[in-house]
């Protein structure tokens, strides 16, 4: 059935038999292409018969749906003619793993961190009434954790007051971001799931009570007590959102029905929707972790992933517990992603003295600076990428008042697979401007574990550690030392180019050197370790050198190769200075190997590159020392 869905108008067609099939078919499709490149299956497999029916229901891209988050939009992809691209679903040149404007005119947003839907959703409403469009309807999915975070809230409060937006907020409520959701609103959420007959109660009250305003009247502030016994919904209703549901998010028509309502009402409408995350694939269903929220590469037959091997986030999360059986005075927050960050393992070991505050980054590092002014060392873990929603927080709430918090940068630099939304380039760029923070960024699993005892050692302000998606890299030992930096390549005689990888980048420096060293170019390579502040002992070094080349893995444009700049010309070292990074640009999914080869950031393009900057500053009548 799904060759014959070429869009929405396909699935408008098909008759109400038909739409289980399509249902199936579209799980297997999921199943199959996760299961090949791995992929966000879980929330997609628990979002099928809810996907039909919006699409059933309203008229995209005309009545536009943006989703929160966007992993939840595999269905969408499918039901608006994109089945044929799942065979290189996240590959090089293959469907994006998010929606993508590039994709599909029924792609609104790009849309891929959470709880932002609903400002989105906001806008498009209000643009649409200016215009005279008052036809349309906006849909916003959101779910999968997303009303935790603060920003959707405030969303709700400014739809809420305008009453004639034609907005349908779909909540997914599949009781789950990647693990159980944690908080209030998830057990108020979980409440309404029990209590279905409230509506005929309420309307049973006013039928009798409502010809006798005096009466109604004065029974009004009872009724709500009722609805807040009976079904605590009105707290959306307080924010005078219309609220539908509970509705089985897996009974299609029943979705449909109670979209159409929505969509008829002309007005903001919540239509609460039960789903399962996993639905439909046993060995999702059962993960009890995260119902196979975003695996790698598995077995269809069994569920089981394919080995991984040792990553980064396993060192982390090892030498946190060892931290944590040191220091009693060590807790740890995360940001609804306790497996994902490591943090499960601190967790299993020091129940008490973790923290998981939802989809709330900002929450999380205020939340911190509270701990540590009560006389606690928070460590924060969340994905690099993420870090750029709390930035105000660490900036006012914990570097101004000194406060020793350690945010620990998962997924930093080139991420790859999930896109420009998740490429950890930004980090090395934003955090310069604070003031008091150091920075540490490891090379290898063993300056991991080294880098982070530092940090959290350090008791007059912030620290970050950052370091990589994937396996870990192999240990490379310092040859020396030059002040606190290591260095880990030292030439006979005269230097001529000190290169500084930072972190990870110091292997591709390390093999930059040996195809430098072959064209007469001798180069001294140093990993700095911490690049905030950076070592007094770099200006020495710099001034020994002809050419200081500086490479990370982090955007050009402010990052350490423009610290390690500013640091010379504030010591009038009149060494020129080259940086080598990514572009400045939204990059496009791919592996990481793949992108650092792209942009340049391999052992040979260095070397070429460097080559070609030693040779414009080489008289021509010089002869390249062999």
């Amino acid at each position: 059935m799904l060759g014959s869905v070429k869009g929405p108008h396909d699935v408008k067609r098909l008759a109400v038999e038909e739409l289980p099939g399509l249902a199936g078919e579209i799980r297997d499709l999921l199943v199959d292409s996760c299961a090949k490149f791995g992929g966000h299956l879980g929330p997609n497999l628990g979002v099928v018969e809810l996907t039909i029916a919006l699409h059933r229901v309203f008229d995209s891209p005309r009545d536009p749906i943006v989703w929160d988050t966007g992993h939840q939009a595999y269905v969408h992809k499918v039901l608006t003619g994109r089945a044929s691209g799942f065979v290189a679903l996240k590959q090089e040149g293959g469907l994006s793993g998010y929606p993508s404007q590039a994709e599909s005119e029924h792609d609104f947003v790009e849309n891929s961190h959470a709880s932002t839907a609903l400002s989105y959703a906001d806008g498009l409403a209000k643009a649409f009434k200016l215009r005279g469009e008052r036809d349309r309807t906006v849909v916003a999915v959101i779910g999968d954790g997303a009303l935790t975070g603060g920003m959707a809230w405030e969303a709700l409060n400014n739809i809420a007051a305008a009453k004639d937006l034609p907005v349908v907020i779909v909540v997914n409520d599949n009781g789950r971001s990647y693990s159980p959701t944690i908080g209030g609103l998830a057990s108020h959420l979980s409440s309404l799931r029990v209590n279905r007959r409230y509506e005929d109660f309420l309307d049973y009250v006013k039928d009798k009570l409502g010809n006798v305003p005096v009466v109604y009247d004065a029974l009004h502030g009872f009724k709500k007590g009722v609805k807040d016994v009976l079904a605590p919904q009105v707290m959306f209703e307080d924010l005078g959102l219309k609220y539908v549901g509970p509705i089985d998010g897996h009974d299609e028509q029943a979705m449909e029905a109670a979209l159409r309502k929505a969509r008829d009402f002309r007005g903001p409408v919540i239509v609460h929707a039960l789903t399962q995350k996993g639905r439909g694939y046993t060995p999702a269903e059962n993960h009890d972790e995260d119902q196979f929220h975003s695996p790698g590469a598995f077995d269809r037959a069994t569920g089981a992933e394919k080995p991984k091997g040792r990553i980064w986030t396993n060192v982390f999360s090892e030498e946190l517990v060892r931290l944590g059986k040191e220091r009693d005075d060590l807790v740890a927050i995360t940001a609804a992603m306790l497996h994902p960050t490591g943090l499960n393992a601190f967790a299993d070991a020091f129940p008490d003295r973790i923290y998981d505050v939802g989809i709330a980054e900002q929450h999380a590092l205020t939340s911190a600076a509270g701990l540590a002014l009560g006389g606690l060392h928070p460590v924060v873990a969340v994905y690099a990428t993420f870090l750029n929603r709390a930035f105000d927080q660490l900036l006012m709430d914990v570097a101004l008042h000194r406060l020793p918090v350690t945010v620990v940068l998962d997924r930093a630099g080139v991420t790859g697979d999930d896109g420009a939304s998740h490429n950890g380039m930004w980090d090395l760029s934003i955090l310069q401007v604070v003031p008091g923070l150091r920075i540490a960024v490891p090379r290898d699993g063993d300056r991991l574990t080294e880098l982070l005892r530092e940090a959290v050692e350090v008791t007059d302000g912030p620290t970050v550690v950052r370091f990589p998606k994937g396996p870990v890299a192999e240990s490379v030992e310092p040859v020396g030392k030059l002040g606190e930096m290591d260095l880990l390549r030292a030439p006979e005689g005269e230097p001529d180019v000190l290169l500084v990888g930072v972190g990870p980048m110091a292997q591709a420096c390390l093999d930059a050197a040996v195809l430098l060293d072959a064209q007469g170019i001798a180069a001294t390579v140093v990993d700095p370790r911490w690049v905030k502040p950076l070592d007094e002992a770099l200006t020495l070094a710099a001034s020994a050198h002809k050419l200081v080349a500086v490479v990370e893995d982090n955007g050009r444009v402010g990052g350490v190769g423009d610290a390690v700049a500013r640091l010379l010309r504030d010591a009038d070292v009149d060494v020129p200075v080259r940086t080598y990074g990514i572009p400045q640009e939204f990059l496009d999914h791919a592996k990481r190997a793949a992108i650092l080869g792209r942009v340049g950031l391999t052992g040979q393009d260095l070397a070429r590159q460097i080559t070609e900057a030693v040779a414009k500053r080489t008289s021509h009548a010089e002869p390249a020392r062999r």
